[in-house]
């Protein structure tokens, strides 16, 4: 899942001229404030009108309880966009954290606080950082079921870089928190 759909499918970029693979990504997210749901088919919009990216599926939304969050933190809105992309991960990084600036994410000192929106690269492609500010594939993504439910909802045979099989960290994570919202559905433009 994380390979290059096709590694030899190029995009050419009309500017440069520079020649840049299509990578899949995975993306989480999640809202826990304000209007969860406008956030979350916000966030899905926004990463539609992105330039190099195209969706390729959105995951049902999920309803769970937080996870290692202040006492007073309400229930997440959770769901996983599949993306293809040309932008590098930096770039593609760059672009989730102005969408969640967009729909005014505060950040805190707080450990996990909570978010309007949060958007997190959880694998693009088969790249690996440790940097500060990229962490892939995401450093906690194989214990979340949050993360992994809705990835296993699109991708049946999905593995997580460095981890394996999706299907197989689901099964480890705890789901005692976690429920499909069927009343609610995110578009894809």
């Amino acid at each position: 899942m994380t390979e290059t759909p096709n590694p030899h499918i190029i995009d050419t970029d009309t500017l440069t001229g520079e020649m840049r693979p299509i990578r899949r990504a995975v993306l989480a997210l999640g809202s826990n404030l304000g209007e969860r749901m406008a956030s979350l088919q916000g966030a899905v919009n926004a990463l539609a009108d992105t330039p190099d990216v195209w969706i390729t599926g959105v995951s049902p939304v999920y309803e769970t309880e937080p996870v290692d969050c202040p006492p007073e933190a309400k229930n997440y809105l959770n769901a996983v966009v599949l993306i293809d992309t040309t932008l590098a991960a930096s770039r593609l990084m760059d672009r989730a954290l102005a969408i969640e600036d967009a729909f005014e994410r505060e950040r805190s000192e707080v450990r996990n606080a909570p978010r309007t929106l949060d958007v997190d690269l959880i694998v693009v492609g088969d790249r690996r950082s440790d940097e500060e500010s990229l962490r892939l594939p995401h450093p906690r993504a194989h214990e979340r079921a949050f993360v992994l439910r809705p990835w296993l909802d699109l991708e049946p045979d999905a593995s997580l870089p460095d981890r394996g099989a999706v299907a197989d960290l689901l099964d480890a994570a705890d789901q005692s928190g976690i429920k499909v919202r069927e009343d609610l559905v995110l578009e894809i433009q």
